[in-house]
């Protein structure tokens, strides 16, 4: 295995420091915990905290500032954060209006997000949640009941973060959030697994010429293998299921991510982009803004997922919204 770390037990922490002595104007980390928040503080605003297991870089820490997130709690590799940690985000967020949870629907991150929430609220913290479930691939995995949490959870971070920005109160942006989520569908697949720094070795095995469609971001199982083909062709199937969902008709317009899994080149995404947008005006569904790049990631995994969001004038304006963040600025 080669990997450039150091220890396999102090990556997290020294990913953290390195992250947050690249971007000191963006954020800052939190004394003794594995919390990324605001450089600046959050103060007269709804707070957003998010988080879960390390290794999908840039999520979460890299979408802590304006405009987006307030904090973010870093567990180990592939693994929820505690309900400590979780609770120290909710406590150095809290601007006085209040805390909205993002979760991705991960059994683990769910329990100890809604831990740490009652021990907020315990304190006197107003505390909602919303829990995102955009992979239409399968309906129960490894680690889930009911569909996994995947990089269409960043239009969520975006959006509700713009209607946090803008002064809005906790019930309105628990609202957002979850109007982002009902339109929100992805799917992904993989070329080549993960290799987990505890592991040492891939976390599966796929022959020299088979792909995986519908893996998770854990490398959890899809809905199977098979020879790989041209990629207009895995876009295809992987638009295909989307599409099946029946909430994008023609007509429609879209904001579409093409998300890089942690070791495929750009070059690659751009390809598939193309025939993505393609597809889409074949069947007339406007594509009002696309992202292409690394942004819910599976530490060095080769593949990609697609995610589309159906837009309405309220969606748009919020995407539209300027934000500063490690990983994203948008002016």
């Amino acid at each position: 295995m080669k990997k450039l770390i150091n220890q396999e037990d102090k990556i997290v922490d020294e990913m953290l420091d390195g992250m947050v002595r690249a971007y000191p104007q963006f954020i800052r980390r939190v004394e003794g915990f594995d919390v990324i928040v605001r450089a600046g503080g959050s103060k007269g605003k709804v707070a957003l905290v998010t988080g879960g297991g390390s290794g999908h870089e840039p999520a979460h820490g890299g979408y802590v500032g304006k405009g987006m997130l307030d904090g973010a709690v870093a567990g180990a590799v592939f693994t929820s954060p505690t309900p400590d940690q979780v609770y120290e985000a909710i406590k150095e967020a809290d601007g006085g209006r209040g805390v909205l949870l993002i979760i991705k629907n991960y059994t683990g991150d769910v329990m100890n997000f809604e831990m740490a929430a009652d021990m907020a609220r315990d304190d006197g913290i107003e505390v909602e949640q919303v829990i995102t479930a955009d992979d239409v691939a399968v309906e129960n995995s490894t680690w889930t009941i009911g569909r996994r949490g995947i990089a269409g959870t960043i239009f969520v971070h975006k959006i509700a973060g713009a209607c946090a920005e803008a002064g809005r109160d906790l019930a309105e942006v628990k609202r957002v959030a979850g109007k982002v989520i009902e339109n929100t569908r992805s799917m992904g697949m993989a070329l080549d697994a993960c290799t987990l720094p505890a592991l040492g070795k891939p976390s599966f095995e796929l022959a020299g010429d088979e792909v995986e469609i519908g893996i998770g971001i854990h490398g959890e199982p899809g809905v199977c293998r098979e020879k790989i083909t041209p990629v207009n062709a895995i876009v295809d199937k992987l638009l295909g299921k989307i599409l099946a969902e029946g909430i994008y008709n023609s007509g429609d317009e879209v904001a579409v991510l093409v998300n890089g899994m942690g070791a495929t080149p750009l070059m690659e995404l751009f390809v598939a982009n193309r025939h993505l947008n393609e597809a889409l005006d074949s069947k007339r569904i406007k594509v009002y803004r696309t992202m292409v790049g690394n942004y819910m990631t599976s530490l060095d995994m080769a593949g990609f997922s697609i995610t589309l969001l159906k837009l309405d004038e309220e969606l748009k304006t919020y995407l539209d919204a300027p934000c500063s963040t490690p990983a994203l600025v948008q002016a």
